[in-house]
């Protein structure tokens, strides 16, 4: 067995015992349906929210972080679709029958979570240019990262693989 494989190994049934852990320990607690209320907040609502306070705060001020949030989102979209119709990863609740469904999935597949692609994407480029946001807005984007894998619509890895992408799509976006 090659490296790379046993490594591969190792990754899979570490997403898999995560997984069902974190599902099965809070699947019927009350911070299921907080859970369940955050990862509707980062569907969009709670984004579009702050680039609309932003908005009228600051008025003409917050146009360019406002727009600059928009079209990092309109890039992420992209590239979030792009890799899941690449990947077509199934959801661990469809794998994994101690698994349950927390809240209905957006789309068919799991690779990479585009929650946390979004959020981290938006957090990256909001406190780029109000750093003081940042208080507020990572411990956001953390809570929606452990939603997705909480209420079984991602592997650990995917949401990982989501905070990757979508630091890497804001970070590049601020250097040009």
């Amino acid at each position: 067995m090659s490296h790379i494989h046993f490594a591969l190994d190792f990754i899979q049934r570490w997403d898999k015992r995560l997984c069902v852990r974190l599902n099965r320990t809070l699947r019927f607690s009350a911070v299921l349906h907080a859970f369940r209320a955050i990862s509707w907040l980062g569907d969009g609502i709670f984004w579009y929210s702050l680039m609309l306070a932003l908005l009228l705060q600051y008025g003409r001020g917050a146009a360019l972080a406002v727009l600059h949030m928009a079209l990092a989102g309109f890039v992420c979209t992209l590239t979030y679709k792009a890799v899941k119709r690449s990947t077509l990863r199934p959801r661990p609740y469809e794998v994994l029958s101690v698994v349950s469904r927390g809240a209905p999935p957006l789309d068919a597949f799991s690779f990479p979570s585009g929650h946390t692609l979004h959020s981290v994407a938006f957090t990256v480029v909001a406190a780029a240019y109000y750093p003081w946001l940042a208080v507020l807005l990572v411990p956001f984007t953390l809570l929606v990262a452990a939603s997705r894998v909480i209420l079984g619509l991602h592997y650990p890895s995917d949401v990982l693989a989501g905070a990757l992408i979508g630091a890497a799509i804001a970070g590049s976006s601020l250097i040009l």
